[in-house]
């Protein structure tokens, strides 16, 4: 699943939220400066952000790929992948309205059951 929006629309509350529902019990935190996190889970979950990677590269493709592996992934910015990311169930799109209120579009090819 991706997330696209500006900073401070919340994308990663929204993952925190999907993490949560998906029986991770660990603190979810932001992954900015460590590009990802995996966390324990009946499945497991995995949390990218790619916002600090201007376009990926084979080499940071070849050192994130091992979060795709066996996981529901989340991953915001990804714009930033090029070309990279496997096949993306479902693409969240999340902008402000107002200071306390943001539009989310969720689009993907699957009956989510949203």
């Amino acid at each position: 699943m991706t997330l696209a929006g500006e900073l401070g629309t919340g994308k990663t509350t929204l993952v925190r939220g999907a993490c949560r529902a998906l029986g991770v019990v660990a603190p979810v935190t932001s992954p900015t400066y460590t590009i990802g996190h995996r966390y324990d889970a009946p499945v497991p979950v995995a949390h990218l952000d790619l916002y600090r990677i201007n376009q990926l590269s084979a080499g940071e493709w070849g050192d994130l790929e091992p979060y795709f592996d066996g996981t529901i992934a989340f991953v915001e910015w990804p714009q930033h992948a090029g070309d990279w990311l496997p096949p993306v169930r479902a693409a969240i799109s999340m902008g402000h309205i107002d200071e306390s209120h943001r539009s989310i579009r969720i689009d993907g090819e699957d009956d989510l059951r949203l």
